[in-house]
Order: C-alpha cells, then structure tokens, then sequence
C-alpha cells in the first residue's frame, strides 16, 4: 500500500529523520518505535505533507506523495491524529466530526450558498453518519457538547473519530493513548483494533508501549 525509500529530512545542519525505508501491506497494523527524539513524528509529518523530504521516496497506491499538500493527501486516503490533541473546543462533538467529513461532501459550492435541495440531502447524510461513527467510540451521547468539555481521553478518541470521518485507507495515529489512564488505554486500544477491522484499514501507529500494540 505505501512505500518508503531512502527517507531523509534536514533543517539546517540537523539531520532529523536519514534513510528510512518501510513498508506497509494492506490491513497491517505496524508500530513505529524509538526513544524520544528519534524523528517517529518526523516521519509522520513527511508522510502527510507537513514537511517535504529532502531526498527520498513516499509512494501510495503507485503514486508519489513527495511535494503534495495535506489536503491532497487527505484526499487520496491517508489520514492522521497528532500528538498534541487539536480539536475545535469551540465546536460541539458532532460537528469536529462533520467539518472532516466536508472533505467528501457531494454538494456544490453553489448549492451551499442558496442552500439548494442537494445541501439539504448532504448535510442530513453527513448528519448520520457521523453520529454511526462517534457511536462506535461511544461518543454518540456527547454529540451535542462541546468539544472543549470533554474529559482528556474522550477527546483522544474523538481525534479518532474526526481522522476516520475523512475516510481513509491508512490511518496514522501519534501516540493515541497519550496521557490515559491504563484502563482508558485498554480501552482505546480495543477500540483501534476494532476498527481496523470494521473499515478495512492500514494503520501505521507510534506508541512506546509496544505490549499494548501486541495486544491489538
């Protein structure tokens, strides 16, 4: 599914992240490992589009994704959490989880505008089927809260849930269980080998405790 090929990302006289080569299958669940400071979130960043390579390949599905923005490699089915939650506080539940889920919005511009039949149509989908998926992480309940009101580990999950509203094929997550306690940890990690079932994906994960990514 993605290849990695001589990776490698300088800034300045740093070398952050030399010659990394990887491989994903299809329906893999793969942890990347190292201790604080070896580049793991570089090399996230590179393959989203945050930082572009200084030399080496990063191909999807026989495309490359060197030089591509985020947004279009959202759009070709890679999706991410980062370490640091970033949710819209000021948003309720359900929509941080129907902002990702514009990126596959049937609508046009102009019929948002005059909010013309098929906006009515969109919204009311979009409307269900992030409800479905915050009720997979037991969210559902907590649609209409704001973000910001949360407690810690239910905004991790609902970073989750915002990366999987943008329908991806490979999914990363930036040390998902961050700051949980070990029975939310358990938890959440039951959650992501559900869902690796459930929507048939590849997931590339960065955690330090690796018997937590063995158990999934």
């Amino acid at each position: 599914m993605i290849t990695v090929n001589k990776l490698t990302k300088t800034f300045g006289g740093l070398t952050a992240v030399s010659n990394v080569d990887m491989e994903l299958k299809q329906g893999e669940l793969v942890g990347l490992i190292g201790p604080n400071g070896a580049g793991k979130t570089t090399v996230f960043n590179l393959l989203t589009g945050v930082y572009v390579p200084s030399s080496g390949e990063i191909v999807f599905e026989d495309k490359s994704l060197v030089n591509l923005k985020p947004y279009q490699i959202t759009s070709r089915g890679v999706a991410r959490t980062f370490q640091n939650i970033r949710l819209f506080n000021s948003m309720t539940v359900l929509d941080n989880v129907k902002l990702a889920y514009h990126w596959h919005s049937k609508y046009s511009l102009w019929g948002s505008f005059l909010r013309l039949p098929d906006y009515y149509r969109g919204e009311e989908k979009m409307n269900q089927d992030a409800l479905e998926l915050l009720s997979v992480f037991r969210l559902d309940n907590k649609a209409q809260e704001l973000a910001s009101n949360l407690p810690y580990g239910e905004q991790r999950r609902l970073e989750i849930v915002r990366a999987l509203a943008a329908k991806p094929k490979l999914l990363l997550l930036d040390e998902p269980a961050a700051g949980m306690n070990p029975l939310e940890t358990k938890e959440l990690m039951e959650l992501i080998g559900e869902i690796r079932e459930k929507f048939d994906l590849t997931i590339l994960l960065i955690e330090h405790d690796m018997s937590l990514v063995m158990n999934i």
